[in-house]
């Protein structure tokens, strides 16, 4: 699977797609990938706040549990109830139905600390 080249990356392994002033953020194909099979999401409240690198999700596989960080700061305006019933769309569907969570971004400024696909892909080696 391929780096979205219309996508922000964290080094962290979150990307985030910008829509207006909403970023939806998810965990990239190479995150899901070194998880393996994940079995649940721990999904944050609407409503909070959040700055660049806060924890804000959790992700949990069968090799390990793992926090999903902000990529940039905001307030938590929605959340993917499917993945909470269906845990597997964040292994079989990253960068579509697999996403984690919504946020009101507060500064656009702080996209430009964001990896693009070309340097996302150099930071994992590929």
């Amino acid at each position: 699977m391929s780096t979205p080249a219309d996508l922000y990356y964290a080094t962290s392994h979150e990307w985030l797609r910008l829509e207006n002033d909403i970023a939806t953020i998810g965990i990239s194909n190479h995150a899901q990938e070194e998880l393996t099979d994940v079995v649940f999401v721990e999904l944050p409240e609407i409503g909070r706040s959040v700055d660049a690198g806060d924890p804000t999700a959790v992700v949990e596989s069968v090799k390990a549990a793992s926090d999903i960080y902000a990529p940039i700061g905001g307030e938590v305006c929605g959340v993917n109830p499917e993945v909470s019933a269906d845990p597997s769309l964040v292994n079989t569907d990253p960068y579509g139905s697999g996403w984690i969570f919504k946020l009101k971004v507060k500064n656009p400024a702080e996209l430009s600390s964001l990896l693009d696909a070309e340097a996302y892909a150099k930071h994992i080696g590929h």
